[in-house]
């Protein structure tokens, strides 16, 4: 028990220092300059900044997807940049959830097989009983075999949502989840990860340009020009 209550008491994602350049023809372009936050389980944190202020390059380093150039990022007990590829593959598949802009669903699988396939790569019991289940909570029980084609944006982004939060990640990273909707679906869309995250308890991490959708986080915090601030309470602001 004793090891439960310490997990449970260190932080789900700590990062210190954490920098990143990338090399050009003639320069080096420094993208993200000593970034240092503790993020603890069962917290909901946005990342908001306006393009280009590498606030998109900050989750892929926080999610294992790449390596600081310095700095060091510990994910639930693991320090990423410590372990291979193939280590960290195996990570994000088991600890790990995203959502991204963009949706990211295979075209050639109908909304099930789409949600089963993570499921199936990482060994899981009963694939398909648990897609369905997570397809009927985010209201498309009717569409199981409807291909991304035949679905609408904000159902193909409920199925992102559902293929997300199927493997009971403990950490969920969301990349503008709401970028590619309208006001009323992307409403809807921010509604259901709110309310998944909650009753799976799950980690959220969010970046968005969304002020409202960011507000919906217990935290905030604002990047720009690779530098990461937490600004003061809305209370605070409101005087």
């Amino acid at each position: 028990m004793q090891t439960t209550h310490s997990d449970s008491q260190r932080p789900m994602l700590r990062v210190e220092n954490l920098t990143h350049r990338v090399s050009l023809e003639t320069d080096t372009l420094t993208i993200l300059k000593g970034v240092s936050l503790e993020i603890n389980r069962g917290e909901s944190v946005a990342i908001v900044g306006r393009s280009g202020s590498g606030k998109t390059t900050l989750l892929g380093l926080l999610a294992g997807l790449d390596t600081p150039t310095e700095g060091t990022v510990e994910l639930d007990g693991a320090i990423i940049s410590k372990l291979s590829e193939d280590e960290r593959a195996q990570l994000r598949a088991h600890r790990v959830g995203f959502v991204f802009q963009s949706f990211q669903l295979l075209p050639a699988l109908t909304a099930l097989e789409n949600v089963m396939l993570p499921l199936e790569l990482a060994g899981m019991d009963a694939p398909e009983k648990r897609a369905k289940e997570l397809l009927e909570r985010v209201g498309l029980g009717e569409r199981l075999a409807h291909t991304p084609r035949q679905l609408s944006g904000g159902e193909q982004q409920r199925v992102a949502i559902a293929r997300a939060f199927a493997s009971e990640p403990a950490i969920m990273f969301a990349d503008e989840p709401t970028g590619n909707l309208d006001n009323r679906t992307g409403q809807d869309i921010s509604d259901l990860l709110m309310a998944l995250n909650q009753e799976q308890g799950t980690t959220l991490v969010m970046v968005t340009h969304d002020e409202q959708l960011a507000a919906r986080c217990s935290r905030q915090f604002h990047i720009e020009a690779g530098e990461l601030t937490e600004p003061v309470a809305q209370a605070e602001l409101a005087h």
